[in-house]
């Protein structure tokens, strides 16, 4: 299997590993079928993420999806982050390898899950949050 040269690195010297002890929201996600598990923790500041740092159970892909995702949604609006897809973060990462898009897939699933206590803890799941998140259809009557 051929990894990018940022895939590595990623793996090999992980961003923001670790736990935010006062995090705003956390978000856990696993895939029962190659066991991984992410672990998202989110520091949020006037709607913006300030910090995040992730803990993985799994592969290289998943610590280096996890990893880059977590670059990712650093400085952006919680929406923003909401937008970033798992394309995105494998894009980020110069692509991964077909049987490992999964984990880029559990890497936009852990921040999403975070987002989605974060919002229902502060009042603020809106109709269109609720269709990002799939709670509701977009045929849906605003």
């Amino acid at each position: 299997m051929e990894y990018s040269e940022k895939v590595l690195d990623h793996f090999m010297k992980p961003r923001n590993m670790g736990e935010i002890p006062d995090a705003t929201a956390s978000g856990t996600v696993g895939n029962p079928i190659c066991g991984d598990i992410m672990k998202m923790d989110l520091k949020i500041v006037d709607n913006v993420i300030v910090d995040a740092k992730f803990k993985t159970f799994g592969c290289g892909s998943a610590i280096a999806t996890s990893s880059m995702a977590t670059e990712l949604i650093i400085g952006k609006t919680t929406d923003e982050a909401l937008d970033i897809t798992n394309q995105a973060v494998a894009e980020a990462l110069d692509g991964l390898p077909k049987v490992k898009m999964h984990c880029s897939v559990l890497a936009e699933q852990a921040v999403k899950k975070a987002l989605e206590q974060f919002y229902l803890e502060n009042d603020m799941m809106t109709p269109e949050r609720q269709i990002k998140f799939g709670i509701l259809s977009e045929e849906h009557d605003h």
